[in-house]
């Protein structure tokens, strides 16, 4: 499908979560194909990375249903409704579940049925999910997950995200797609620049000894097959998205090795039983101060999972899915934007 490149054929688009590190590319990506873009923001959302001057901005008060229906109506009867939404909001890391459950199936819900009360449902509406409701997988055989796969979430934030997609399936005739990406890595990225920061510094971490096998999708390939699919009409499907090479933690390190000219790094691999010792007592800790950590029982469930390759089969029959970036050229990308940014 041609991409929108008319100002009078422009379509709207909603982006939810556009002031994290996913939703600034999808509205970069957005742009690039001509839509008039709105950026769903909180009034303490950085922008630093969304200041294009054709970006619409609009705040949403997840808090606040009354105030929500408010900016959503007041919006869509000035501009008329949103052809798309990108419900691109969400929470990976939370001090208790009560928190994954309000933000990542509850803000959800309400949307929705925000959506469905004013009568300004889009043609589509794609939410963004995880590969971490379908649960552990085949560790025995490494047989990939699937797309059909019933889903048995073993995370708190896996189970928040298939509570969404459940409530989603639900709703008689609601024209919902549901990605569910692995390991998203790229510029402006937090997680795995700590890997990348700590290969810089000379050492590798890896947890568990028996052989891991890792995938992952670089940020824009993940931007460009969200647009992919909603022009393409799918409707009603969840699908799995990601760079169907596998690679084990030292394949990881090695192309990080060779992109920042390291010589020598020293692996260290801990065994699983201290990593959840760790995170049970980093837990604990975030708990009493209530904030959220970083190591906690759901990052430990997250670490020791050793399967994480995907059928992405649906995917490439329903709208022609492929990735631009391998993880070589994903990861040299990402490295030189943390050079020039100091970052090091």
């Amino acid at each position: 499908m041609p991409h929108i490149n008319t100002t009078e054929m422009a379509k709207k688009v909603l982006v939810t979560g556009a002031g994290g590190f996913i939703g600034g590319f999808i509205v970069e990506e957005a742009l690039s194909r001509g839509y008039e873009v709105w950026a769903a923001v909180r009034s303490t959302t950085s922008r630093e990375y969304l200041s294009d001057p054709r970006i619409h901005f609009i705040e949403l008060d997840f808090t606040d249903p009354a105030r929500l229906a408010e900016t959503l109506r007041s919006a869509s009867q000035e501009t008329g409704k949103w052809d798309y939404i990108i419900h691109n909001l969400g929470a990976t890391k939370c001090a208790n579940f009560a928190d994954f459950n309000k933000i990542n199936y509850g803000y959800l819900k309400l949307l929705v049925e925000t959506l469905q009360q004013l009568g300004i449902v889009p043609e589509r509406f794609l939410m963004m999910s995880s590969m971490s409701v379908l649960g552990t997988g085949d560790e025995k055989d490494y047989t990939p997950f699937t797309a059909k796969q019933i889903p048995m979430p073993c995370t708190k934030y896996g189970v928040s995200k298939l509570k969404a997609e459940t409530f989603l399936q639900m709703q008689d005739g609601f024209p919902y797609i549901i990605f569910r990406p692995t390991g998203v890595y790229g510029p402006r990225e937090k997680d795995y620049y700590l890997m990348i920061k700590s290969i810089a510094k000379g050492f590798d971490f890896s947890v568990g000894f028996r052989r891991q096998l890792l995938t992952f999708i670089y940020v824009k390939d993940l931007a460009k097959a969200i647009f992919d699919a909603i022009e393409s009409g799918v409707n009603r499907k969840a699908y799995l998205i990601a760079d169907e090479q596998p690679y084990t933690q030292r394949e990881f390190r090695q192309i990080v090795k060779q992109e920042l000219g390291k010589k020598f790094v020293i692996p260290v691999t801990a065994p699983l039983w201290i990593v959840k010792a760790v995170c049970a007592i980093s837990e604990k800790i975030a708990v009493a101060r209530m904030k959220a950590s970083t190591l906690n029982p759901d990052k430990y469930k997250i670490l020791r999972q050793r399967n994480w390759t995907c059928d992405t089969s649906e995917a490439r029959r329903d709208f022609n899915f492929s990735t631009r970036y391998d993880l070589r050229s994903g990861l040299h990308e990402a490295i030189e934007w943390y050079k020039a940014h100091n970052m090091l």
